[in-house]
């Protein structure tokens, strides 16, 4: 079949590989794509915000099956969209998109469904925050209610700062944000736990814990992910049935009964205390660069997996996982998150050889005259796998040594949890 993929990062191209592997895939699209879908896809540079463009590019390449990668496209109601033109797409209608597209929504689910969640408050003004903080403890944490690409979260240790982040917030520094959530600082171990759903079933769909400080011992701004590995071995199946009785189960059942079930990928972001999940968040999409490392160890032929999902037929499929693991570790731009320049070229990228062991899936980056480069705060995911953690992190250095990119940094030390215990 003739498939599209929307999106451009790392994900994307993590996606676009495991479609290119499948036997059912004839044809792939990537809009826009990057330098690393180039070689296994065509690549279209078109806006997929502009949904009548894209619907005339989608009837033009006689796409069978559309898969959204990114979460804007999804919050702005492109699946539905599609659909009222008879497209056959994958992702969560625009109602249930609400789950990432504003923390207000997924905190008022959570309260009405007794959903284990950090305690909050969802602030309008200063007065909402002050209130708040009559009765909290110190520190906070302050989420922008829309989509931030990541950075909408702040860890906040004293008031001023708190009501600080929050004026910025009302003033407007993320668009699509004109109210806030306030919650209390859970203290924990953060996981993401994966599944596909579709409006009768869900299935897992692999578990991973990522990075989010800029800096080596979680230090430094939020970003949206330095480095990922897979399995999280936090996630054992006493935890994985609570998840599933104490989150999913409820917030399925909830859009359900508004008429509006959720399919597509669903990702749980969870903090575990004492072996309790408590929900931080969800996202209406795989994670990034959480997918990166889960799709690697996926056996199973993903296009079967769409496929039977969009038929409500999740339960007739057995999804399987190799025995390996999976880390990636972020190649950035110097200054990410933060000022970064763009269009720097990645010189020894054409001599690095892949392999089975060893790979890379482009985020940031594109071609121009067949040289490669970087085209965003997040450049390159340099991916490994293999059966010890301390051993692929070590051969993605190795690969990061030999790329030696002057214009990019990233962390040494992600998976230290995973190392340090396991």
């Amino acid at each position: 079949m003739n498939i599209a993929l929307i999106g451009s990062g790392g994900r994307e191209h993590a996606l676009c590989q495991k479609i290119h592997d499948s036997k059912l895939s004839k044809k792939i699209i990537c809009i826009p794509g990057n330098a690393g879908t180039t070689k296994i896809a065509q690549n279209i540079n078109l806006d997929f915000l502009n949904f009548q463009k894209l619907l005339k590019t989608i009837k033009f390449h006689k796409i069978d099956l559309v898969i959204i990668g990114p979460e804007e496209p999804l919050v702005k109601g492109l699946v539905d969209y599609l659909k009222r033109h008879k497209v056959r797409v994958f992702g969560p209608n625009q109602y249930a998109a609400k789950l990432e597209g504003s923390k207000a929504f997924m905190k008022s689910l959570c309260k009405k469904n007794n959903i284990p969640t950090a305690q909050f408050k969802i602030c309008k003004n200063k007065k909402d925050v002050n209130n708040f903080l009559k009765n909290s403890n110190l520190p906070v944490v302050v989420k922008a209610d829309g989509l931030a690409a990541g950075k909408g979260v702040t860890i906040c240790k004293n008031k001023k700062k708190i009501l600080n982040v929050s004026n910025e917030i009302f003033k407007g520094k993320f668009k699509t944000s004109k109210k806030l959530v306030l919650e209390e600082f859970l203290e924990g171990e953060e996981a993401s736990y994966f599944l596909i759903v579709d409006k009768k079933n869900f299935k897992f769909f692999g578990s991973a814990q990522d990075h989010k400080r800029v800096k080596e011992k979680d230090k430094g701004p939020n970003t949206g992910g330095m480095g990922a590995y897979s399995p999280a071995p936090i996630i054992n199946k006493n935890l994985e049935k609570k998840i599933i009785q104490k989150i999913v189960n409820p917030t399925l059942a909830a859009l359900k009964e508004k008429k509006k079930p959720y399919t597509g990928f669903l990702y749980v972001g969870l903090m575990i205390k004492n072996n309790e999940p408590y929900l931080i968040e969800y996202n209406v999409r795989m994670g990034d660069p959480e997918c990166q490392v889960i799709i690697p160890r996926l056996s199973t032929d993903i296009v079967s997996i769409f496929d039977k999902a969009l038929k409500d037929e999740l339960h007739k499929i057995n999804i399987k996982w190799k025995k390996t693991k999976c880390m990636t570790i972020v190649l950035c731009s110097k200054g990410y998150p933060g000022k970064y320049k763009k269009n720097k070229k990645i010189k020894q990228l054409k001599k690095f050889k892949s392999n089975k062991r060893s790979f890379i899936f482009h985020a940031g980056t594109k071609l121009i005259d067949n040289q490669i480069f970087s085209n965003g705060g997040r450049v390159l995911n340099v991916t490994s796998i293999g059966k010890k953690f301390k051993t692929i992190r070590k051969n993605i250095l190795k690969d990061i040594k030999e790329i030696n990119w002057k214009d990019g940094f990233f962390r040494k030390d992600i998976g230290w949890r995973v190392i340090k215990k396991w």
